[in-house]
């Protein structure tokens, strides 16, 4: 009986937490000049609106290049991290597994203040790059938990097998390691390139008058409220829904790739 109620509540609090959709799904295609639920009817209009506007096209196309590059450079530099905590054995690899996920505890608006303070003296505020290099400060502690969690189900002996066969290490790495743990890699990545795509708080801070697609989002609804924000809100949410998606398919590869 306990457990039929934890189902429920657990339903509930879901439900509860997917309501504000069954809005924005509707007002994105209604047909009124301003926002109203129910909308009175349903047009295309808005979605028109978003696509004929430079503004809310350059923003989009600005946060899914900052998105890909943020996730190819935690890649870059989350994978090594990994491995060393996970297999290596060194004096103060504990304190460089709490520095490396400490992103995910400090609060997103401490480390934007501090990176503000450090990116105004290096003349990185506004640019591309320097939004790149603050979101994959962000995105880091993503790819170690993932990749470290797929090196700890992942079997040792394949590796020492092909040793004995005569590869090397790097050749061991690039054709037996790295394909194994293909499916964390890529759960790692999209990881990553999602919390780029959808980080506000660091982009009002550093990404000056070049906007992102959250901050265009963030502006526009200080300055007006109209259905084109529910339009992107749905595109936006489709994207993160698509990229779960992919993550769930390729997160559950590891252990039969293995064997």
């Amino acid at each position: 009986m306990s457990r039929r109620a934890l189902v429920l509540a657990c339903a509930a609090i879901y439900l509860f937490l997917m309501l504000p959709l069954l809005v924005v799904f509707p007002i994105s295609l209604s047909s009124a000049p301003y926002m109203q639920f129910p909308p009175p009817g349903f047009s295309t209009q808005w979605y028109e609106r978003y696509l004929d506007d430079p503004q809310w096209i350059d923003a989009t196309v600005r946060s899914l290049y900052i998105g890909a590059a943020t996730a190819v450079l935690a890649l870059a530099l989350g994978v090594p991290l990994a491995f060393s905590l996970a297999r290596g054995r060194f004096i103060g690899r504990a304190l460089l597994d709490r520095i490396a996920l400490a992103p995910l505890v400090v609060p997103t608006i401490i480390l934007s203040v501090g990176l503000y303070g450090l990116f105004a003296k290096l003349k990185l505020i506004g640019e591309w790059y320097g939004l790149v290099l603050a979101h994959t400060v962000l995105a880091l502690p993503f790819v170690v938990l993932v990749i470290v969690a797929g090196l700890r189900d992942f079997d040792r002996a394949l590796e020492q097998a092909a040793e004995g066969l005569g590869a090397s290490r790097v050749k061991t790495l690039l054709r037996i390691t790295l394909p194994l743990l293909r499916p964390s890699l890529v759960s790692a990545g999209l990881l990553a390139f999602i919390s780029s795509f959808d980080e506000l708080v660091v982009a009002l801070f550093l990404a000056g008058p070049n906007m992102t697609l959250p901050k265009k989002m963030f502006d526009n609804i200080l300055m007006e409220i109209d259905p084109t924000i529910a339009a992107v809100s749905v595109m936006q949410i489709l994207l993160v829904s698509i990229v779960l998606v992919l993550i769930g398919r390729f997160g559950r590869g590891l252990s039969g790739s293995a064997r």
